[in-house]
């Protein structure tokens, strides 16, 4: 690609240099913890393969590079033209047309950027060995614990499968929420199941890059580091499938607009990320040690996975203590401390699952979407959910946004999306039974 606009080049353990003053110099120091706290190696049982810490290096950047390279200077204040080059070990292999093909597809598909990644020989990379023990477990299982009701149902229902080799979940934690994150892993061990479960926590919080300035909001390419965190496990761990719980209708994230089209909704467990995630790992992975991604939950609504969660043992009040907010309140300076702002597509979407499999929700929210009072720029996603609700949808919808892949059925997308809009639809009888109070 010619006529990149960013050029960010990952520094090598020898401090190789870039090739010339365009490119800015990112690396280890561009996270706020120690590499021990990201990394998480000495919590694992086995060795990780060199391809494996390649990918999550090449992530790790790509995310740095999300971060570090805001929208609001692109033209059209989305679009942007990124160069990366990043060191990594299996050079010939990430060298290949088709490992570059994936990886640019996947970013494209991700983040709705222009992206030109380059690949160098890593050399004199030192990595600390994990302290492997004959009696350390290895788990059977890995999937992604991020403290929400998605992979809260999933850990729980995982939890209940008679096994006895453990249920492994990986948590990045999430800033400001780590206590939040903690307790909701604690409700899956209070379920007390057949298997044991095990946690790997690690961190991911980029620290600035040294102009005072606000890092880039967006963040589309955090889907990919969580995922190669996960991936990296597995290896370690000798698991060949690693699990992504996200309720299809969130996975396919269909825009409630024209102008969230695309990558402009996030697309980290799309069906076709997915599959350029795992074409990517094909391509460089040992023969012996490829990891599948799969999303376990992607023919499911939210309210199918809320009550497959109770059906796990879960009470309501566990599923309300999860996190699904978009923007948590708690992390903006001054807010309150609460996990879930209530007005965002997500906590919409959480309101109606919730709904679906209790009956009620008693969520602690911040605000109400269809409160008189809300400021106009906090309802604008309730707004646009309302005229989606109210407006058509048709299988054309479904595949006029991201492509799906050749093995995904438009048919089985279109009636999981209908199922899901009937859930959210039980909102506007709430708002509209308010509004008559209101008026009463």
């Amino acid at each position: 690609m010619t006529g990149s606009d960013h050029f960010l080049w990952w520094r090598g353990p020898r401090r190789d240099r870039p090739r010339d003053d365009r490119w800015m110099e990112i690396g280890e120091e561009a996270f706020q913890e120690s590499e021990r706290r990201i990394t998480g190696r000495h919590h694992l049982p086995g060795p990780v393969p060199d391809w494996a810490e390649d990918l999550f290096r090449v992530a790790r950047a790509a995310f740095i590079a999300d971060k570090y390279v805001r929208r609001t200077r692109a033209q059209d204040r989305w679009t942007r033209r990124i160069s990366l080059a990043v060191p990594v070990t299996e050079h010939e292999r990430w060298q290949s047309a088709a490992v570059r093909t994936h990886i640019t597809a996947l970013l494209q598909i991700l983040t709705g950027d222009l992206w030109d990644v380059d690949f160098r020989p890593l050399t004199g990379h030192h990595v600390e060995e994990a302290m492997v023990s004959a009696d350390d477990p290895r788990a059977s299982e890995v999937a992604l614990f991020s403290g929400g009701l998605d992979s809260l149902s999933w850990a729980a229902t995982r939890s209940r499968v008679d096994d006895s080799r453990p249920l492994l979940l990986v948590m990045f934690r999430e800033i400001g929420l780590l206590r939040l994150q903690q307790r909701v892993y604690k409700a899956v061990e209070r379920l007390d199941g057949p298997r044991p479960v095990m946690l790997l926590p690690m961190s991911q919080t980029p620290a600035g890059d040294g102009s005072g300035l606000r890092l880039e909001t967006s963040s589309r390419t955090r889907g990919l580091l969580y995922a190669a965190g996960a991936i990296r496990a597995a290896t370690a761990h000798g698991v060949g499938t690693v699990h992504i719980p996200e309720n299809g209708q969130l996975a396919l994230n269909p825009p409630l607009t024209p102008a969230r089209s695309a990558a402009c909704s996030t697309r980290s467990v799309h069906p076709r990320a997915l599959r350029s995630l795992n074409a990517l790992v094909a391509a460089v992975a040992d023969a012996g040690s490829v990891v599948r991604v799969v999303n376990p939950l992607a023919w499911l609504t939210k309210g199918e996975v809320c009550r497959a969660a109770r059906d796990a043992g879960l009470t309501s009040s566990d599923l309300e203590s999860t996190l699904s907010c978009g923007k948590p309140p708690a992390r903006r300076s001054g807010g309150p401390p609460i996990a879930n702002c209530g007005v965002c597509f997500p906590c919409l979407v959480r309101r109606s699952g919730l709904l679906h499999a209790n009956g009620t929700d008693g969520t602690p929210y911040e605000a109400l979407p269809w409160a008189e009072d809300l400021p106009l720029d906090r309802g604008t996603d309730w707004r646009a959910l309302q005229r989606w609700l109210l407006g058509r949808y048709a299988l054309t919808d479904v595949l006029t946004d991201t492509p799906l892949p050749p093995d995904t059925e438009p048919t089985m997308a279109f009636d999981l999306i209908r199922r899901g809009r009937e859930e959210l639809a039980r909102l506007l009888q709430i708002a509209d039974a308010a509004e008559a109070a209101d008026a009463a």
